[in-house]
């Protein structure tokens, strides 16, 4: 799946993976060394992240419903857990440093296209 800022019309990354069932959702990136900046993966449902056993740092979007965003996490370290952000439906984990380079922010609209 790709992804694009919609609000400012910059392409974000071409191979995001989506995680929407329990298995995937459960292994997360956990089986990955690293992201390149074209990779990521769409956690849904889903309000809150932990980053136990990783071996990298990500970039974390949380998004609402209509994908607006909500809520960053830049450079999000292994062995660390989010708060709750209680408006996001879903999250969007990038590699670290995506997020700074694509000038996503908050209240930005992304768009997933198939």
């Amino acid at each position: 799946m790709k992804i694009i800022n919609k609000t400012k019309n910059i392409q974000i990354a071409n191979n995001i993976k989506l995680a929407n069932n329990l298995f995937t959702r459960l292994v997360g990136l956990l089986n990955k060394s690293s992201l390149t900046e074209d990779e990521g993966l769409l956690i849904k449902p889903c309000r809150s992240i932990h980053s136990f056993g990783m071996k990298f740092n990500i970039d974390a979007i949380f998004l609402d419903k209509n994908n607006q965003v909500k809520h960053i996490i830049k450079n999000m370290k292994p062995w660390r857990c989010s708060k709750i952000i209680f408006s996001a439906d879903k999250i969007l984990e990038l590699a670290a440093g995506v997020a700074d380079k694509t000038k996503i922010e908050v209240n930005d609209i992304l768009e997933f296209l198939e």
